[in-house]
């Protein structure tokens, strides 16, 4: 080997551990921030009531619950949806160019920036169908943004179940639909539950598309009262408590439990995979 060889191989080494190292920095560093800015200002008081504006107590539990619900609502909507259109396009559609477009849609949707998202779920949720500014609004908005996520990593799981195994249930008189879901769905349960905890770390993070769409309120609701009026979830709160009342300990305090909830959802997501790649390898 030469000797310039062996110095660009060296730089490129150098270059790949500098990135390492700073990307592995700029997570601690904000981990570190945000969690030594957040911890002390985290309270049960905080936790645990409701802000009320003529004392001047300050609490997040509707925010808490709000985020609870909206999560919920997305949920329900897009997981059937999401798994629907996967085995769709995976095991029904004949016509390649058809699944390469909604494939191709998909992938746009997944591009297209959350602000846009909101906007279009105001002008069609909240005034179009007459929904008004509420938690069900910004669900359904949500549905719109975290289907291509499900939807593709269903599709992926699905195309990893051995075509073999569909050929041995055909051979033993099942129909189209019973293969599937007897033996192709349990087989590619690790992606749908992959896309269900990725949906919930982007609707944890979301705020543009909810500041349209589910609006700024406080206000402690029962689970369905709650979908049909207006709520902020952690996220719009934090933004609502830093720039428009300045409580920026309060802000802090969120920011550490959503920090906190993100690190769990990918924790909960490596163990899934984990977890489901020693069950099949057993």
């Amino acid at each position: 080997m030469s000797g310039n060889r062996k110095i660009k191989i060296a730089l490129l080494r150098a270059l790949c551990i500098i990135s390492a190292a700073f990307t592995c920095a700029l997570v601690l560093f904000l981990l570190a921030y945000i969690l030594a800015k957040g911890i002390p200002n985290i309270s049960w008081e905080l936790l645990s009531t409701k802000p009320s504006y003529l004392s001047g107590k300050i609490g997040i539990l509707p925010d808490i619950l709000n985020t609870v619900y909206i999560i919920v609502g997305t949920l329900v909507f897009v997981l059937p949806l999401g798994v629907g259109a996967a085995v769709y396009l995976t095991e029904y559609a004949k016509n390649k160019r058809i699944v390469a477009v909604i494939e191709y849609a998909a992938e746009t949707l997944s591009g297209i920036p959350s602000i846009i998202y909101g906007l279009v779920g105001m002008l069609f949720f909240c005034q179009f169908l007459n929904m008004q500014t509420s938690l069900l609004a910004g669900a359904l908005t949500l549905v719109i943004m975290n289907l291509p996520t499900v939807m593709r990593t269903t599709q992926e799981s699905l195309k990893t179940v051995p075509q073999s195994y569909r050929e041995g249930a055909f051979g033993l008189g099942a129909g189209k639909w019973r293969t599937i879901r007897t033996v192709v769905l349990p087989g590619c349960i690790d992606g749908v539950i992959t896309g269900c905890i990725l949906s919930v770390g982007r609707i944890l993070g979301e705020s543009a598309a909810l500041l349209f769409t589910a609006g700024f309120a406080h206000a402690l609701n029962g689970f369905f009262e709650g979908l049909g009026s207006a709520g902020a979830t952690l996220t719009v709160s934090l933004y609502v408590y830093a720039k428009e009342q300045g409580e920026f300990g309060v802000a802090f305090a969120i920011a550490a439990i959503l920090m906190v909830l993100t690190l769990f959802v990918n924790l909960l997501a490596a163990l899934v995979g984990r977890w489901f790649k020693r069950r099949q390898k057993l």
